[in-house]
């Protein structure tokens, strides 16, 4: 198993969050850093503090040399994906082909309604969802982009100069949908993260999304699986690391370690330690 990390740009400072990712840069336990993107705190005050999510990830990128970073995950509704193609594109020029690009459907009513963002139906949604995958994808890997879908209309449409990485940043979809989520993965993804639940439920969509990968003769394999495991707040290393055992013994390839707020880069040496003593390190 791999370990990654994710500090939330919600209730904290910059200074917090970028302390942590300087010194976690340092630890070669993680091979990653993970951010969101939303625009209001999720699961609390949604009044309270929240850094936009591609902005902070680029200069968390500049500050760190090592870690690969990405966003879990970008609502797709937020931003055109062609104007999303050119920051992926950017970010990961930026970050010495770092980025790992991620993608959902979109859910936040809250925070697309107060904006005027239209967020659509739940069929709507992923309509929308795959064919931004389609614009993405040619956008990041041909010289020019011509698509003609419902949400979407580009024409000779050009995204330069692009990354480093061929044929495009690594494209993480995250979500639990049996039906479309995990059959949109398995068409277009890289890497799969679980959002959320017990080893049981992870093992059953891992199948599902092997079943999806056989329907269109894809190897599973070569999709990454991660999952959220969360460091509580009495920072119970321990329980971290069962946690991360049980989803490991289900086939689980990259845990990504919540950090709790306030951030505090003092966390990330013991868990370090408690990764390394564990044995699950890939």
């Amino acid at each position: 198993m791999r370990f990654a990390f994710k500090t939330s740009p919600q209730n904290t400072t910059w200074s917090d969050m970028l302390a942590v990712w300087r010194a976690a840069d340092d630890i070669d336990v993680y091979e990653s850093g993970w951010t969101f993107d939303h625009f209001y705190p999720i699961f609390s005050d949604p009044t309270g503090p929240c850094l936009e999510g591609w902005t902070t990830l680029t200069a968390l990128a500049q500050a760190t040399t090592r870690l690969r970073v990405g966003t879990l995950v970008t609502g797709i509704h937020y931003r055109h994906p062609a104007v999303l193609a050119n920051m992926a594109a950017a970010l990961d020029i930026i970050s010495g082909g770092r980025l790992e690009l991620g993608i959902g459907a979109g859910w936040n009513e809250e925070e697309s309604g107060a904006y005027g963002i239209e967020l659509g139906s739940i069929s709507e949604r992923f309509d929308r969802f795959e064919e931004a995958c389609q614009v993405l994808i040619g956008l990041l890997s041909a010289d020019t982009t011509t698509f003609a879908g419902t949400y979407y209309q580009l024409t000779d449409a050009r995204n330069e100069p692009k990354g480093p990485q061929r044929p495009h940043p690594p494209i993480c979809i995250g979500g639990n949908g049996e039906k479309r989520t995990l059959k949109i993965t398995a068409r277009y993804a890289q890497h799969w993260n679980f959002v959320g639940g017990t080893p049981a439920e992870f093992a059953r969509k891992r199948d599902v999304l092997a079943a999806h990968c056989a329907d269109i003769g894809r190897d599973p394999k070569q999709i990454t699986l991660s999952a959220h495991l969360r460091l509580q707040p009495d920072l119970d290393y321990g329980q971290l690391i069962e946690d991360a055992e049980a989803l490991g013994a289900e086939g689980l390839d990259l845990a990504i370690v919540y950090l709790p707020a306030p951030h505090d880069p003092a966390v990330l040496e013991p868990l370090a330690e408690a990764i390394r003593d564990s044995g699950l390190l890939a």
